[in-house]
């Protein structure tokens, strides 16, 4: 499969990203507006198919890039799941050199045994949000 990994939101079709996130369960009621000032305001991610010329990967990561950061938005298009591009698209971020020695964190509901696999762990009642 001939993709490449895209750093920089300024790379990618804001159209395409919201089309992803909108088949999203956490992202799928966000406006398009909504969507530009969260990419504005973090590192972005895509996994781009040269061969179909579209986006079929997101994710985003906002950090302090001291201590922590934060992985968010994950999400390859339901047409192209389980074939890798997931593990492709993690993989780069978690390579990245900003990223390293800090401590990533992420929230799922689903996806515990993807995000295992990059060391992520559970962490039993110390997760908390103001909004649901």
């Amino acid at each position: 499969m001939d993709y490449q990994i895209i750093d920089g939101a300024d790379k990618m079709n804001i159209d395409e990203v919201v089309k992803l996130l909108k088949a999203s369960y956490w992202a799928n009621k966000r406006s398009k507006e909504t969507i530009e000032r969260s990419m504005r305001n973090s590192s972005c991610y895509g996994v781009y198919l040269n061969s179909e010329h579209k986006l079929v990967g997101f994710a985003r990561v906002i950090s302090d890039y001291a201590t922590t950061y934060y992985l968010c938005d994950v999400i390859i298009d339901q047409e192209w799941q389980h074939r890798g591009l997931g593990t492709a698209l993690v993989s780069y971020i978690e390579s990245r050199p900003e990223y390293e020695g800090l401590r990533g964190l992420l929230l799922t509901r689903d996806a515990l045994a993807f995000y295992e696999q990059f060391g992520y762990k559970v962490l039993d009642g110390r997760a908390m949000s103001n909004r649901p």
